[in-house]
């Protein structure tokens, strides 16, 4: 197949669409279940790529992060008002190991549908997330020396960013992942990138996502980056992307996005390695109040840099524009996203208009239209 100048992305939350789908069946549906007439109507729409979210497999420990978090509980609630535990599987990125779900057929389910995509002309993006992972990862027994590790003053100082981890060989106070910007994740823990042996494994699991899809969405790229982990960790890491990113290139993935702006974070393609397209928020940053104007300065960028941007209105991380944007200013929006020059990415819901926002720790969609 060959790749079009500006190809079309369409996000769907799997484990949502597989909820959708046990309905009729009486039954959970895993991915051999998807109806090849629901494949040939996403062909028939005209993407190129079509990413499946929260593929992979995850553990009971995040699940019950997700069930037991106040905050995050008072948002599902709020998406769900008849919420139910099993609505709550735990966030898709607290990932426990890059095979799929056992819920969701396995690595071999996921073949079989990549080669029904292939067979519409549709190609196959999965995620790879290379900051952190669940708190259920064998590494934490075969390899604690690949976490960013605490002391009893880091916990007193910040007991937001670091937890006690149970283990067989020896209980352990890990960082939680994160974001220097943000708190920890709590159903995640950090990955030490100061470690060559760390980097070295997480290219190993980038080769494997890479030689299951056609398209790798690298998540939170920038946290990896030497100047960014050293300002949230206080450690110097070496170069991750120029290494892994030529790796992936070798398996039989053809398209990769980062996550997140490298763009904005000050390092040139030296730190970041190829990539087909990074998201740039610098507009978003480039004001403490809302304001047109930085979008529309950023639109007047050479040719050469637009096409390696994703365009898009929301995604799961967002809320959704139907429930944003006002009438008028939606349509208008939608149609300069459509018409630029890049990747167009759209989301699961966008097109019918879905107004309430899916966290990925759900398994389950609002009848909200």
């Amino acid at each position: 197949m060959t790749m079009p100048r500006y190809p079309s992305l369409y996000q769907i939350n799997i484990r949502v669409w597989l909820t959708e789908l046990s309905q009729p069946l009486g039954r959970p549906a895993t991915l051999d279940d998807i109806p090849d007439a629901e494949l040939d109507r996403l062909a028939h729409m005209g993407f190129d790529f079509i990413w499946f979210l929260s593929v992979w497999q995850t553990g009971p420990g995040a699940q019950q992060v997700s069930r037991g978090n106040p905050e995050w509980r008072r948002e599902f609630e709020e998406t769900l008002l008849d919420l139910r535990e099993e609505d709550i599987p735990g966030s898709g990125f607290a990932i426990t190991g890059y095979t799929v779900h056992k819920s969701l057929g396995g690595d071999a389910a996921l073949a079989r549908l990549r080669e029904r995509l292939r067979q519409r002309g549709l190609r196959l993006m999965l995620d790879f997330v290379p900051n952190h992972i669940g708190l259920d990862h064998p590494w934490l027994e075969e390899h604690p020396d690949y976490f960013i590790k605490g002391a009893e003053l880091d916990l007193a100082r910040a007991p937001q960013n670091y937890t006690w981890v149970k283990r067989k060989s020896g209980d352990l106070l890990l960082a939680y992942g994160r974001d220097p910007y943000f708190s920890g994740w709590p159903d995640t823990l950090q990955l030490n990138y100061a470690n060559p042996a760390l980097q070295e494994a997480m290219i190993g699991e980038l080769v494997r996502i890479a030689g299951q899809c056609d398209g790798v969405r690298c998540d939170m790229a920038m946290l990896v980056l030497p100047d960014v982990f050293e300002r949230t960790w206080g450690q110097r890491a070496g170069l991750f992307w120029p290494n892994a990113t030529p790796a992936r290139a070798r398996a039989s993935s053809r398209l990769s996005v980062h996550g997140r702006s490298l763009l904005g974070s000050g390092m040139d393609a030296a730190a970041t390695g190829p990539s087909d397209y990074a998201y740039d928020k610098r507009p978003l940053r480039s004001s403490a109040r809302p304001s047109a104007r930085p979008v529309r300065e950023h639109f007047h960028a050479g040719m050469d840099t637009r096409i390696s941007w994703p365009f898009s209105l929301e995604n799961h991380d967002e809320p959704r524009a139907a429930a944003t944007f006002p009438a008028g200013i939606h349509e208008a929006a939608a149609v300069i996203t459509f018409l630029s020059p890049g990747l167009r990415f759209f989301h699961q819901g966008q097109f019918e208009g879905r107004t309430k926002r899916i966290s990925p720790h759900l398994g389950r969609a609002p009848q909200d239209l």
